[in-house]
């Protein structure tokens, strides 16, 4: 079956007068990013005083109006799924959502549905403009699977090109939440260290040598001592994979609960057996970021689950 077209009409801001077509479009076109309307200018989609436009660097005029044909999205391969979100935010761009812990957030080999992205598919349906020509959520950053917490996903191709680059500046707040074993005798420091693949075990990542894995640093304080035990706050400067809990056992302070990189040490050993509590002690609990397209900033916070809140309980001195 034929993809339909959506026609937008576009008119130049005067203030972008003299600009390139493609990025005085994309001012004047909200949901669609340069990238896109480079692409579409470039496949003769756009039309405007002069007939076709074709090239995206041609200087555009004040005031001029553009028609853009828009090829509507392609459907995304994932199957959309009616699971239960908990929806912190959301407009016409992007969407906040508090993730709990064991639902995983893209699909992949052994959790090919029942995933973040399948019930975003489901809960956008028809408010997806397209990332990439693709209807389907833009996830620009994950949250382990047994993680719970603040995420946020883009739902047009402005938007996620927008978070996207937030992301790579470091630039987005975020803030962790995590029980850790031992007492933690600082009030707080910074744990720099580069993270990479484990050489002993590939499903892992680890502490590695300069030249090898990426950058990582982690800034955390202590919030308060526990019995044996400690809740701190991480602020993460850079989003590696695994980092708060890779980091936080190198220094000695491995989080409660984490079956990868904790080892569960005898202080705790009832406490988690009688909770029943088998996941590493993490919350996503603080995201903050400039809104990709209207530019005011945005701040969201989410109290501890209750499964975390009742170790935490369970641990006051």
């Amino acid at each position: 079956m034929d993809r339909g077209v959506t026609t937008l009409e576009a008119r130049i801001a005067e203030a972008a007068d003299g600009w390139r077509l493609d990025r005085a479009l994309a001012d004047a076109v909200p949901t669609l990013s340069r990238e896109r309307l480079k692409a579409l200018i470039s496949s003769g989609a756009v039309t405007g005083p002069e007939g076709l436009a074709r090239d995206p660097a041609k200087k555009a005029a004040g005031g001029a109006r553009f028609s853009i044909a828009v090829p509507d999205p392609t459907p995304a391969h994932n199957e959309a799924q009616d699971i239960a979100l908990d929806i912190v935010f959301e407009d016409e761009h992007l969407i906040v959502i508090d993730k709990p812990a064991g639902l995983v957030v893209h699909p992949a080999a052994g959790n090919l549905d029942g995933t973040l992205v399948n019930a975003l598919l489901h809960h956008c349906a028809g408010q997806l403009s397209g990332i990439g020509g693709v209807a389907r959520p833009g996830i620009v950053h994950r949250i382990d699977k047994d993680t719970s917490g603040l995420m946020v996903a883009a739902k047009t191709d402005r938007a996620h090109e927008g978070l996207a680059r937030q992301f790579k500046a470091h630039s987005i707040d975020r803030r962790y939440k995590a029980i850790v074993a031992g007492m933690v005798k600082a009030s707080e420091g910074t744990v720099e260290a580069r993270l990479g693949r484990s050489s002993t075990n590939r499903k892992k990542m680890a502490v590695v040598g300069e030249g090898q894995g990426k950058h990582a640093i982690t800034h955390w304080r202590l919030l308060r001592q526990l019995r044996e035990a400690a809740l701190i706050e991480c602020k993460l400067e850079t989003g590696r994979t695994h980092q708060v809990r890779v980091h936080m056992a190198s220094i000695g302070h491995p989080l409660l609960g984490d079956p990868v990189y904790g080892g569960t040490r005898p202080a705790h050993r009832t406490v988690l057996a009688t909770l029943d509590f088998r996941r590493q002690a993490l919350h996503a609990a603080h995201l903050g970021f400039i809104h990709p397209v209207k530019s005011h900033a945005l701040a969201f916070d989410s109290e501890m689950p209750a499964d975390m809140q009742e170790l935490f309980n369970k641990l006051i001195v």
